[in-house]
């Protein structure tokens, strides 16, 4: 269909964008208009779609661990009883040292990320 926004569809002009994004978090929508050569509100429109397509999942500041003292990573596989799935993933939820948790395949069921002050 002529003109119909195809959901993982990124043409030149988005991947400048985030190029951009990704080089300079912090740049507002008139830096980028000028660095981009394009509108303003080119700009703007292209980041309300590719946010609204969820292309950028947030404009949250990326934390480092280790300058908040968490200098040891570490990832953790569990296997959990049939069933208890969503149960384990609310509990990790309120660790905030369990920075992801994703499903997987294989000998564990669980694969998380952790994060601790000391071994």
């Amino acid at each position: 269909m002529p003109g119909a926004e195809r959901p993982h569809a990124v043409d030149e002009l988005d991947a400048r964008l985030l190029r951009e994004l990704d080089e300079s978090p912090r740049v507002g929508v008139l830096e980028l208009s000028r660095r981009l050569g394009v509108a303003r509100g080119t700009v703007q429109a292209r980041l309300d779609g590719l946010v609204r397509r969820g292309v950028i999942a947030g404009f949250a500041p990326t934390l480092d661990p280790a300058a908040l003292g968490y200098t040891v990573t570490a990832f953790a596989t569990l296997e959990i009883r049939q069933g208890r799935g969503r149960a384990v993933l609310d509990h990790l939820r309120a660790i905030a040292e369990v920075l992801e948790v994703h499903t997987i395949t294989g000998a564990g069921d669980m694969l998380c990320r952790v994060v601790a002050r000391t071994n």
